[in-house]
C-alpha cells in the first residue's frame, strides 16, 4: 500500500469501489462464529513469564 496522500491511494480506491447495499447486506446478516476450541494444558501458557512479571 502507498504511504503517500495522493489520489491514486489504496484506500481511495477501496472508497471508490465500494458497495454501498452490500455492505448494509453484510452488516445486516446474524452471521453465527464457531466457538473457540479449548487448549490444552500445555496450549494454555501464559505469555509473561509469572518470575519476570513487575506488576505484583
Amino acid at each position: 500500500m502507498s504511504t503517500t496522500n495522493n489520489d491514486t491511494s489504496d484506500i481511495k480506491k477501496a472508497a471508490e469501489q465500494a458497495n454501498g447495499q452490500e455492505i448494509e447486506k453484510n452488516l445486516e446478516d446474524n452471521k453465527k462464529v464457531d466457538a473457540p476450541k479449548s487448549l490444552s494444558e500445555e496450549e494454555q501458557t501464559s505469555f509473561i513469564d509469572e518470575e519476570l512479571r513487575t506488576d505484583k
